[in-house]
């Protein structure tokens, strides 16, 4: 695929589509074991694997941290008129180490501290006996989720975009087969999930590792000159993205917590479905973000204006689909979800509909919101991708989860997120339209 030359809708849509069936195979990990657990051990089940969404968020968070930041500047210098293959191998490389550093940070953390961050996180009594059940397995393969993300965003930017998902979906697909299997054919409950994880993590790294015996791969590790500038620049391109992630970690812990103080364990587990889904479509998000962003970086590398505009029309179109998709889904089948992740009670049953179409309502804006943070990124805005995820991600929506149900009721949670995110779109409007617009004046020039 040439980025500077090929038909921009052909490398987007093919992009996209490798992008979404790997951001969808990494979601249905979280997805299909909260499901399986769930019809296990019921509503319990669903509220343990609530508690434990944030062990995800912190994970994937950094390794997107390490892959986005510097595989946006890995296509950015080879889209220049020198196009340097070593210097952008030193950012590889310097991704690689930081990811080495970082994997072993929390995978010690987690090892030695899991039963108190769980408990931060807003685990109780048998939660907590569940949650640990289902960590205990993924404690020996943390280091593989983190090294997948970082992977898959440098394959897509060495064009292989279809390795990225293969891997990935051979992990996915092992993972459901896995998890029906240990779960329920050798009655392990939420230790099986967590090992049909574990394993099916493993299998994706082995996968993408093949890439680097493949005639097309460039990736090379080099001696980096000046690494820990490198690992500055890096952290400051992908920090946006990996706020994204670790917000809705932060987030996650926020609203177990008020919920528990307000509404109790019922709407736990309901909310623990609706981050099952949330998380999905974030996944959605990041597919159109993962599509656009090679192409924009490298064709800003090479003041390229009008291909950078063609791809954001395409972007934005995509967009627009998994708004109304997702929202419309929110507001049509709300206890098909429910079924689908646990084995309900009727009290679960009476409350879910009302909880998923005011929750649901987040869904219009949050795909916009997300892709701009890497359309942001790809333009070396980082400031202002910044201000998106750092407001979406904590400050807005922080402040409102905890005033809401204060000032009005607990139920009042709910809208947190869809107040969170029309505030944020004016913004991510606003600031689209003026880079925009700054890209016809640069070419011009």
């Amino acid at each position: 695929m040439d980025f500077l030359n090929g038909k921009i809708k052909t490398i987007y849509f093919k992009y996209l589509s490798a992008a979404f069936g790997s951001a969808l195979i990494t979601s249905i990990y979280s997805i299909v074991d909260m499901a399986m657990v769930g019809q296990y051990h019921g509503p319990e089940g669903s509220a343990s694997l609530a508690v434990v969404a944030p062990v995800w968020n912190i994970i994937y968070s950094f390794g997107l941290l390490m892959g986005i930041g510097g595989s946006v500047l890995f296509s950015t210098i080879r889209g220049k008129a020198d196009g340097d293959i070593k210097k952008s191998n030193e950012y590889f490389t310097a991704s690689v180490i930081g990811s080495v550093i970082l994997a072993a940070v929390i995978w010690l953390i987690i090892i030695l501290f899991d039963k108190q961050l769980l408990i931060v996180f807003g685990a109780q009594d048998n939660t907590l006996t569940l949650a640990r059940e289902y960590v205990l397995p993924i404690k020996f393969a943390i280091p593989f989720f983190l090294f997948n993300q970082m992977l898959a965003a440098y394959l897509r930017n060495d064009k292989n975009p279809a390795l990225a998902t293969g891997a990935v979906l051979a992990g996915g697909i092992f993972n459901i087969f896995g998890d029906y299997f240990f779960v329920f054919t050798c009655d392990m409950g939420a230790f099986g999930a967590g090992l049909a994880t574990a394993i099916g993590s493993s299998i994706s790294f082995l996968a993408m590792l093949s890439h680097f015996f493949t005639k097309k791969n460039t990736l090379r590790l080099v001696k980096p000159e000046g690494l820990v500038r490198k690992l500055r620049k890096i952290t400051a391109t992908g920090f946006s993205t990996f706020f994204i992630d670790v917000a809705m970690g932060i987030l996650t812990i926020l609203f177990n917590r008020q919920i528990m103080v307000y509404l109790g364990t019922n709407a736990l587990s309901v909310y623990g479905v609706i981050v099952n889904i949330s998380t999905f479509v974030q996944c959605c998000a990041y597919s159109v973000g993962q599509a656009s962003q090679p192409i924009i970086s490298t064709n800003f590398g090479a003041g390229k204006g009008d291909r950078i505009r063609e791809t954001l029309k395409y972007a934005l179109g995509t967009v627009a689909v998994f708004s109304i998709l997702w929202t419309a889904l929110s507001m049509l089948i709300p206890n098909v979800f429910i079924r689908f992740f646990m084995t309900p009670t009727p009290e679960v049953l009476e409350i879910a509909p009302a909880i998923f179409r005011c929750y649901g309502l987040s869904f219009l804006l949050l795909p916009l919101n997300i892709f701009s943070t890497y359309y942001f990124q790809a333009l070396m805005k980082p400031k202002t991708a910044f201000i998106v995820s750092v407001a979406r991600g904590l400050v807005i929506s922080g402040i409102l989860i905890y005033l809401l149900p204060a000032v009005f009721t607990g139920d009042a949670i709910w809208f947190a997120m869809p107040i969170t995110e029309l505030i944020v779109a004016f913004y991510v409007i606003h600031e689209t339209i003026k880079y925009t617009k700054q890209l016809s004046t640069e070419r011009k020039g």
